[in-house]
Order: structure tokens, then C-alpha cells, then sequence
């Protein structure tokens, strides 16, 4: 049978004598065109578009170690055996729960406290490029031959060890870029209720496909007999859901009506307009012209009268 693709390189070229890992290329590119559509699109939310590199560098230095401490934690009995190789990261291993809880998660924090920022509104704007960073990490897994499902015969099998198995990095992938376009469709179209939806939507929708996905893999990290990633997509689908409905959506409709005020008192403004008063303001305009007017008869009787009186002497 053909494997659907063929057996990758991991390798993607050398530079004076080290090898540079498609995993590497693949993740960097991810992350650089996340940062790239955030920067462009925050002025469009009215968020600073400079503040866009300050979260880069925080979530995304801290999203790769808490990535690797993550599947670390869970594959301590292993690493335990052979500490050096925690930081051998070229090799693969890396949570994607862990780098969100770690980078999203110290990103808020300095968001919220230390540059006062609306953080509900940057973590809208953030949900669907972390969608997009994962389509593309994703093939990472597939250079690394690791991240793959149970053995299958479906056309679109890759082979792993010799052996035909469902190509679950795929399948993420695909989800992720859609997920990715409709988030954007649906921020695009103005169907956003409240700040932090898209975050939402997001965790509930990726959580999903994990569940399911996550069910045929054969390297999943676990929690005693439980696949942990399934275990928190479960939980992640159930608080994100709650706070979505209970927190978030009754806080915006209440800032949306203390708004709505303020909203129609430049309407109602206009009704006091200053022409009604025009008519006062032509009386003075008028009294100027007439004055003059009856000034001036008095100025010539008195002209008259002048040149009467200059005259009688001589007479």
C-alpha cells in the first residue's frame, strides 16, 4: 500500500555543520505569522499596535518552555532517566496545553496589571492566529514521525516504522485552519457579543476536535489510565462554556446598555439650535441704521442755522 505522503526527511538544510529540523522551521514560521496578523490587525480593535511585540516576546518565550515542562512533567519517568535530554527540544516534544497555560497565561497577567491593557479584547484578537500557529506546527509532528494514530488502511494512511497509521497531525491541521478562518469570518461579520467570545469559541471548538483526534493516538501523555489532553479538553469545554454564558456575555450586554445612553444624547442635542433666537438679534441690528438716520436731520438744521447767524451781522 502507498502512504498518502511519503516518508519525510527531518533535516531541513544545514548551516555550518548543524542541522536545522523542519520541526524548528515549522513552529518558528507559525509563530512569526501569527505575530505578523495580530500586529496588522490590532489597530482595526483599537489595541496598540506596538504593545503586539511585548506580548510576542513574553508568550511566546514562555509558551515554548512551559510547552516542553508540560510534556516533560508527564514524561518524568523517562526524562528522569536521562535529564540531559529536557532541553533536546529539536527532537520533539512539546504540549501545546502546557505552552498555552504558561504563555497565554503569563501574557494576561502582565497585560492586565503591569500595562493596564483590555486584555478580554487582545485574547480575541490572539485565539485565531493560536488556530493558525497550530495548522502549521503541526507538520512538525509529521517530520518527526511521531504524533501519529492506530494503524489503518484508509488512503490517506502515512507510514510511520514500516507500518500504515491514521496521520492525526493531519487532521488537526486541517481542523485548525478552519478554525482559524472562522473565527476571522465570524469577528469580520460583526456577530460578536461580548469581549472575550472568540476566546471561547475557540477553546471549545479546538477542545473538540482534540477529544476526538486525541482517541487515536498511540503517544498520548496520560493521567494514570486517562489520556490527559482528553481529560482537559473535557474540562476546558465545560469552564469555557460557563464562563462564557455566566460571565463574560452577562458583562457585555450590561456595558452595552450603560453605553446606550451616551449613544443618543449627541442625537437629542441639536433640538436646541440658536437660530430660534434670530429675531432678537435683528432688532440691534436695525437700531444701528435707524440712529443715524435721525442724527443726521439735526445736523443740518443746526448747519442752517449757523450759517443764518454768520450771515446777520453783515446785514
Amino acid at each position: 500500500m502507498l502512504a498518502f505522503l511519503p516518508v519525510p526527511d527531518r533535516v531541513a538544510f544545514t548551516i555550518f555543520g548543524i542541522d536545522i529540523m523542519w520541526y524548528g522551521v515549522l513552529i518558528t514560521v507559525g509563530m512569526l505569522l501569527a505575530v505578523l496578523i495580530v500586529y496588522l490587525r490590532a489597530p482595526g480593535k483599537g489595541l496598540d499596535r506596538e504593545r503586539t511585540i511585548d506580548f510576542a516576546l513574553v508568550g511566546i518565550i514562555a509558551g515554548v518552555i512551559g510547552a516542553r515542562l508540560y510534556y516533560v512533567v508527564f514524561e518524568w519517568g523517562y526524562y528522569s532517566q536521562h535529564l540531559k535530554e529536557i532541553f533536546a527540544i529539536r527532537d520533539g516534544g512539546l504540549a501545546i496545553h502546557g505552552g498555552l497555560i504558561f504563555g497565554v497565561g503569563l501574557a494576561f497577567l502582565l497585560g492586565h496589571f503591569r500595562w493596564k491593557q483590555n486584555m478580554l479584547e487582545w485574547l480575541d484578537l490572539i485565539a485565531p492566529v493560536i488556530a493558525l500557529a497550530q495548522a502549521i506546527g503541526r507538520w512538525g509532528n509529521y517530520f518527526n514521525s511521531e504524533a501519529h494514530g492506530t494503524p489503518t488502511d484508509l488512503p490517506w494512511a502515512i507510514e510511520v516504522d514500516g507500518q500504515m497509521v491514521h496521520p492525526t497531525f493531519l487532521y488537526e491541521s486541517i481542523w485548525c485552519f478552519l478554525l482559524f478562518l472562522f473565527l476571522i469570518w465570524f469577528d469580520r461579520k460583526g456577530r460578536k457579543k461580548y469581549s472575550g467570545q472568540i476566546l471561547v469559541l475557540y477553546l471549545i471548538l479546538y477542545s473538540i476536535e482534540r477529544f476526538f483526534v486525541e482517541g487515536l493516538r498511540t503517544d498520548s501523555l496520560m493521567i494514570g489510565p486517562l489520556r490527559q489532553a482528553q481529560v482537559i479538553s473535557i474540562g476546558t469545554i465545560i469552564v469555557a462554556a460557563l464562563i462564557g454564558h455566566f460571565a463574560l456575555r452577562p458583562r457585555g450586554l450590561t456595558l452595552k446598555k450603560a453605553a446606550a445612553p451616551a449613544a443618543e444624547t449627541p442625537a437629542e442635542a441639536p433640538v436646541a439650535e440658536t437660530p430660534v433666537e434670530a429675531p432678537a438679534s435683528e432688532d440691534p441690528a436695525q437700531e444701528p441704521e435707524e440712529k443715524p438716520a435721525a442724527k443726521a436731520q439735526p445736523a443740518e438744521e443746526s448747519l442752517e442755522k449757523a450759517e443764518t447767524t454768520s450771515e446777520d451781522p453783515q446785514s
